[in-house]
């Protein structure tokens, strides 16, 4: 398979696995807080990937180490968190479609932090991108007043997570394999994890013993799986065949595979908001335009 062809087989397969996590998030918290779901989560997805990836930190040079922990911390552990925290009052429909911004920072923190130029329309994009973001979270607050739209922003600062995430990867670990980011990511912050992990409750009776306990875990792992462990290596691989912002233009799919899931779910979703994604779509594509 040429490197095109793979590009494109990888952008496909990883929209569909991160479209599908947002709902895995939300099941995930029936059984669990955000806190106790993100350490969980880390931990798993550590394991899974020490168990099979162990031999892939061995070529990681000692001077790689702190990006290769950096990029751990800004792509995997924080917006892991945040994603749990932002589901806990927004529709998972909603963060997926949000995630979608993950480009448009790209450019921006590809631009302050290394120096990668832009153009006018690239700029322009970003604003569309920004002001259809904007306008649905404002639809969102309307159509649910019962949920706090302001977690909307966690979805947001994750997405600018991502967006360093990128950088870091394709200017600072281009040499490094795809899966000796993913284990080294997950090493680096399975500590942190470990320390939250007792101060959540997650080890009380009345988590355990909790009539969805068991289900969560499930789906849980499910996400790490795919969504964490397979999804991670194949990002990184995509990252190297081409450039951060093809890459993060997983995100165009992300948001149809998502609604997709928050519809069967019983999330309401109306056609304004379907016009406020894709006003959000328009300014990506404006920054990937040439």
């Amino acid at each position: 398979m040429s490197d095109v062809n793979r590009r494109w087989f990888y952008l496909i397969v990883l929209s569909v696995i991160w479209g599908t996590s947002y709902i895995l998030i939300k099941k995930g918290l029936q059984g669990f807080t955000a806190l106790q779901l993100g350490s969980v989560r880390i931990l798993i997805a550590g394991a899974l990937l020490l168990l099979i990836g162990y031999k892939s930190l061995r070529p990681i040079e000692k001077k790689q180490w702190k990006w290769v922990a950096l990029s751990g911390l800004v792509g995997s552990f924080i917006p892991m968190f945040l994603f749990a925290f932002a589901e806990t009052e927004i529709d998972s429909s909603i963060a997926s479609i949000l995630n979608s911004l993950v480009p448009l920072f790209t450019l921006f923190v590809g631009y302050f932090a290394f120096k990668i130029s832009f153009s006018t329309n690239q700029l322009t994009g970003v604003l569309v991108g920004l002001a259809g973001a904007a306008l649905l979270i404002y639809l969102g607050a309307e159509i649910n007043p019962g949920q706090n739209y302001w977690y909307a922003g966690l979805v947001v600062l994750a997405a600018l997570c991502y967006a360093c995430n990128a950088n870091i990867i394709k200017s600072k670990l281009s040499e490094v394999s795809p899966m000796g980011i993913a284990t080294g990511n997950f090493i680096s912050i399975m500590l942190p994890a470990l320390i939250i992990l007792p101060f959540s409750g997650a080890f009380t009776s009345t988590v355990i013993n909790g009539p969805y306990f068991w289900s969560s875990i499930g789906y849980i792992v499910i996400l790490c799986i795919f969504g964490t462990c397979v999804a991670k290596v194949m990002f990184n691989k995509l990252i190297q065949l081409s450039t951060p912002v093809f890459s993060v233009s997983v995100t165009y799919l992300i948001p149809v595979v998502g609604i997709f899931w928050g519809l069967l779910d019983g999330e309401r979703f109306t056609l304004m908001q379907m016009g406020a994604a894709a006003i959000i779509l328009l300014g990506v594509y404006l920054v990937n335009k040439k």
